[in-house]
């Protein structure tokens, strides 16, 4: 689902999505944070960088760059990272007793969950007296502040670095802004959850993503299964607020979202299948876009609101289930071309 330069660039300089001014985020945490790493940098003995990297492989292949694709919550696939950890630090191994790799990455790409599997795999190979520590996993960017420790072998012995994510002092365009905030590194507040949902929007709308749903339409027999209303508050699988960790999901909620899932796609396919206008206009992109926020109110159950409040938590909600991938895998970045 690559989209061209031309149209991404027009996406980010509309009125909706240029009104709102360029995004930064650089609290002082990361400032220190990015001055703690550079130091850690000049005695490690190897870095792994985590990115969100999906359909980028065989361009750091051609730049004959090492690149492991890897999900952090398969362990074979972690299992294969270690192997190429071990491999990197070879010769490295024979002449230190201590070794350190360092994770780096920007905030909420998933390093304190790739730590933590690592740890899980790598604390089988450690004496039973050895302390277990895991990293603090959390929805939120900026959920690490600290630079912290973690033994995953002996003899010899290695030690793995998870650090806080950060992010260039300046970020260059508004484009890639609106990007870093919709993948969560960060945070909603500083951008505006209706600014991001729009933005998505936008994307899904220009690359005709929702035409791909149509199958769900098709479907005459369709019945929602699920609760009528949404869950209470204290139990709300789309509350935004500020959790540290991700509550355990229930079945009723798995249920529940792909309830959810399903209607949403359904309507963003009939509002997109109904739209006459033409995608190329600001003007009538933005009508569209109004459209179907008004429209997924009614899928994702919101009662009767202010039409800014609802429109609000239509926005959040979207966001969610797009950061949750339940709309799909997606790449927002512009494929180099490696040919």
């Amino acid at each position: 689902m690559g989209v061209g330069a031309k149209v991404g660039k027009r996406i980010a300089d509309m009125g909706f999505n240029a009104s709102g001014g360029v995004i930064n985020w650089f609290p002082g945490h990361m400032a220190a944070a990015t001055r703690a790493i550079r130091d850690r940098l000049k005695v490690a003995d190897l870095v792994i960088e985590v990115r969100d990297s999906r359909r980028w492989v065989r361009h750091f292949d051609s730049c004959k760059e090492d690149c492991l694709p890897i999900s952090a919550h398969s362990k074979s696939s972690v299992t294969q990272l270690l192997a190429l950890v071990e491999l990197k630090l070879k010769e490295v191994i024979s002449r230190e007793p201590t070794l350190l790799v360092i994770v780096v990455g920007i905030p909420n790409v998933g390093k304190s969950a790739l730590i933590n599997s690592i740890h899980q795999i790598a604390t089988s190979r450690l004496p039973v007296e050895e302390k277990i520590k895991r990293a603090t996993v959390g929805p939120l960017p900026g959920v690490t502040q600290d630079i912290a420790g973690y033994k995953i072998a002996n003899r010899p012995s290695i030690y793995v670095l998870d650090t806080p994510g950060v992010l260039m002092p300046s970020i260059p365009d508004i484009e890639t802004g609106l990007k870093l905030a919709l993948t969560g590194a960060v945070k909603n507040s500083v951008v505006g959850e209706e600014r991001l949902a729009q933005y998505l929007l936008a994307v899904l709308n220009t690359r005709k993503t929702p035409l791909h749903w149509e199958r769900l339409v098709c479907l005459d027999n369709y019945q929602r299964e699920g609760p009528e209303t949404m869950p209470d508050e204290e139990n709300n699988i789309f509350k935004d607020s500020s959790p540290k960790r991700r509550r355990r999901l229930n079945e009723s909620d798995v249920l529940y979202i792909e309830d959810v899932v399903k209607e949403v796609q359904r309507t963003l396919y009939v509002t997109f299948k109904e739209f006459k206008g033409n995608l190329e206009e600001e003007n009538e992109l933005e009508s569209l876009i109004d459209t179907q926020l008004a429209a997924l109110r009614k899928s994702f159950r919101i009662p009767h609101k202010a039409s800014a409040e609802a429109r609000t938590m239509v926005s959040k909600k979207l966001i969610t289930l797009f950061r949750m991938g339940k709309l799909g895998p997606f790449i927002l970045d512009n494929l180099p071309n490696t040919s």
